[in-house]
């Protein structure tokens, strides 16, 4: 895989406005009743973006072709953030150290993987989480805590200095952005171009 460069976030006025979101692979077979069978061989969505709604002037489109150049198009991934889902709880709540669960202690285990749980009624979903930024808080039964972790923001991890007791409840919270990249080439005849007429600037989930 080629690397991913953590240092680069797509410009975040550019991704406000930018469309798109999670999209699942479903296989669907219309039988001969007309009933349907759907299958998915996806544990997770992939989310695809298309930048070129947020453009306002050629300012910003130029900060996207200069972007494209580092990356090399579509061989680089980096940072983007998704306004719509960019936390570990709402987009209008402030993010608690009690907000997702980030595991259960055995004794041994030092190191846990950030995840984000979507529920609706008894049905829930979760997510890996692997590109945290900013201040994450973390909790051991229901008590925050700033000390005895470190956290691995390039990989999504925590890992505790002593291994949490055996059945502790361990839960985090903050925000996170999605790994992407860029996916087809960028024309460049946008830069002559109007607002509105931009060409498709689209962006693509990377699986870390």
């Amino acid at each position: 895989m080629a690397a991913f460069l953590d240092d680069v976030i797509f410009p975040v006025e550019i991704s406000r406005g930018s469309a798109g979101g999670p999209e699942w692979k479903v296989d669907i077979v219309t039988l001969a009743s007309g009933r349907e069978q759907r299958n998915t061989p996806w544990a997770a969505p992939l989310r695809s973006y298309d930048a070129r709604w947020a453009i306002r002037d050629k300012d910003e489109l130029y900060q996207i072709l200069e972007l494209y150049h580092i990356t090399r198009g579509p061989l680089y991934g980096f940072r983007m953030k998704d306004w719509t889902d960019f936390q570990s709880c709402a987009p209008s709540a402030s993010p608690a150290a009690t907000d997702q669960s980030l595991g259960t202690g055995d004794g041994t285990t030092t190191t846990f993987e950030l995840n984000k749980t979507y529920t609706v009624g008894s049905h829930s979903h979760t997510r890996r989480i692997t590109k945290p930024y900013g201040t994450l808080l973390i909790a051991v039964d229901g008590t925050a805590t700033a000390t005895g972790w470190s956290a691995d923001m390039n990989a999504g991890t925590v890992t505790f200095s002593t291994a949490p007791a055996s059945g502790a409840q361990l839960t985090w919270g903050g925000s996170f952005h999605v790994p992407v990249r860029f996916d087809g080439k960028l024309d460049q005849t946008a830069l002559r171009g109007e607002y509105g007429d931009i060409p498709s600037i689209p962006l693509r989930e990377l699986k870390l």
